[in-house]
């Protein structure tokens, strides 16, 4: 059995898509033998205020995002692609609690050298070895994307190799292009039994 923290990050926590992946995924996950643990972030009754470094310590709600992680097997990020990221809320949410030094830190190589003292390396924390899944929806075809597809700014390239692999996660990515609201019930179900797959495979 896992325990699997989900962020949902969408603004339609009813009947959107978005929804459909996360209500698949936990019924298929639960028929696993799984444990679910779900944070539907518009719908919390404290929200996190706009990311501000300044703010420190952070506020009680990271720290209490960060304990349910830390008791957590697997974290999984549900949003929607928002001019090549993740929407503002789940993007929120990573700045606030996949931080310094909780998630990583950073090792200086030459701490004694005056001039290569900023060079070194991330060192992973609190989620070391752990799973990390991204779903992501978009508006187009995958067509649309392929111009950006070979830089790192886009959410699934940006996520696993600037993110993730700071705080030494293992990575999976479940993605569904054209995702628009005239999508068939054929096309539909095979989105939904890639999300299906996905619960099993944990």
């Amino acid at each position: 059995m896992k325990k699997i923290l989900i962020i949902y990050g969408h603004h339609n926590t009813k009947d959107s898509f978005n929804a459909e992946i996360r209500n698949t995924f936990i019924k298929e996950a639960k028929l696993n033998g799984h444990y679910i643990d779900l944070v539907n972030l518009f719908d919390e009754e404290i929200q996190l205020p706009f990311y501000d470094q300044n703010i420190n310590p952070p506020p009680k709600l990271v720290l209490d995002y960060r304990k349910r992680l830390e008791n957590s097997d697997v974290m999984f990020l549900i949003g929607a692609c928002h001019n090549l990221r993740l929407n503002s809320i789940l993007e929120n949410w990573i700045d606030w609690v996949l931080h310094p030094k909780w998630f990583f830190s950073y090792r200086s190589m030459f701490q004694s050298s005056k001039f290569f003292k900023n060079y070194g390396y991330p060192v992973p924390g609190a989620m070391k070895g752990k799973l990390g899944i991204v779903s992501i929806t978009y508006g187009g075809p995958m067509i649309s994307y392929w111009n950006f597809s070979f830089f790192d700014n886009i959410p699934f390239r940006r996520i696993k190799k600037s993110v993730f692999k700071l705080g030494g996660l293992r990575t999976k990515y479940i993605r569904f292009y054209s995702i628009l609201p005239n999508l068939d019930k054929m096309a539909f179900d095979k989105h939904m039994t890639r999300v299906k797959k996905l619960a099993k495979s944990i």
